[in-house]
Formats: C-alpha cells, sequence, structure tokens
C-alpha cells in the first residue's frame, strides 16, 4: 500500500478550514494540529503537568483545565516563557500528530491530511510527503478577515502581518489552491490535486 501524508497550510483567513473539510468529505482523514494542541495540554497529559509545574497553580481554571487566556497572556509579555512554553508543547503536539496519523494508517487510510497553519514557520515539512497550500490575495484576505472577526482594518493588517506571507508560502509549497473564487472552484482544483498525485482516480 502506497501512504501518503499532505501537509495542509495557508494563512489566517485563506481558507484552510473550508478545504480541510472537503477532504473529510472525500473521506480522507484529517490530522489537525490546533486540536492537537489543545488535547496535549489536557489534564493527565505530560504536557499539562510540565506547564502547571512551569508556570504554578495561578494559571488553572476552577475546574483544573489551563486558563488558555492567562496563559496566553503571561507568555505574551515574556519572550523566555514563551520559549518555554512552546519547549513544551511543540513536541507534544508533534507527537501526538504523528501517533494519530500512524493509527489512520492502521485502520486502512492511504491518505492522511495533516492540517499545520504554520507548516513552513515552523520547518516541519520534514513531517509530510507533499505540501499544499490555500492561497488568496491580500486584499480578499484582508476583507475575509475583517468579515470574519469584525475588529476593523488595524487590527486584521497586524495579525496578517504577524504571519508569513502567504505569497512567500506559495514559492515553497507542491502545490496551491486558489481560494479567490466560489467554494465550487476551488473544489475542482482540490479534486485536480489528488488525481495528480494520484489520491483519487476520475
Amino acid at each position: 500500500m502506497v501512504v501518503l501524508i499532505i501537509g495542509l497550510t495557508g494563512g489566517i483567513s485563506s481558507g484552510k478550514s473550508t478545504v480541510s473539510k472537503m477532504f473529510k468529505e472525500l473521506n480522507i482523514p484529517v490530522v489537525d494540529a490546533d486540536a492537537a494542541a489543545r488535547e496535549v495540554v489536557e489534564p493527565g497529559e505530560n504536557a499539562y503537568q510540565d506547564i502547571v509545574e512551569y508556570f504554578g497553580g495561578d494559571i488553572l481554571l476552577e475546574t483544573g483545565y489551563i486558563d488558555r487566556k492567562k496563559l496566553g497572556s503571561i507568555v505574551f509579555k515574556d519572550e523566555e516563557k514563551r520559549k518555554v512554553l512552546n519547549k513544551i508543547v511543540h513536541p507534544a503536539v508533534r507527537e501526538k500528530m504523528r501517533k494519530d496519523t500512524k493509527e489512520h494508517f492502521q485502520s486502512g487510510s492511504e491518505t492522511v491530511v495533516m492540517d499545520i497553519p504554520l507548516l513552513f514557520e515552523s520547518d516541519l515539512t520534514h513531517m509530510v510527503d507533499k505540501t499544499l497550500l490555500v492561497y488568496v490575495s491580500d486584499d480578499i484576505q484582508l476583507q475575509r478577515l475583517i468579515e470574519r472577526d469584525k475588529n476593523g482594518e488595524e487590527d486584521a493588517r497586524q495579525r496578517i502581518g504577524s504571519q508569513m506571507p502567504l505569497e512567500e508560502k506559495r514559492l515553497l509549497a507542491d502545490e496551491i489552491i486558489d481560494n479567490n473564487g466560489t467554494i465550487e472552484e476551488t473544489r475542482s482544483q482540490l479534486l485536480i490535486v489528488l488525481e495528480r498525485w494520484k489520491v483519487i482516480h476520475t
């Protein structure tokens, strides 16, 4: 059996979640980095113990779960603490994603998608066989983010500016899906890529 791991990435408001949903509709399992990041810091997990040990019990909610907002505001202001947190969380997330991917293959899947927003920034391309970027133009990205978050143009520009530009990611990706158009156009591009990669045969 030829197995393939596809690294799906994009930028804020580029439509990566839409494409991720399309994979699921095609019965291709998706292992989500953001979901893994939430799971590895739940009570009982090793990363959870390490975080509480370092940051103290003050970062916990009454339920025993980590107060993500409180922890976020601590590491946002302190570069050193942010590095410590990343050192705890990132390896745990990668391990969880590898484990989940392996389980999908053991269950008979031939293709698994790893949905990793910071695939290129975090230098994680070694975890996947092919990279697929969901791309939109700067104008559309800005417009969609303003519509989605209702936080105004300045805030949206700041958030986009904090990420690697999609134009740079274009140069790094194996294939690009242009998500400037309709959902149907996006879906048909995805199907063409998957046919090219011999994931599906139409």
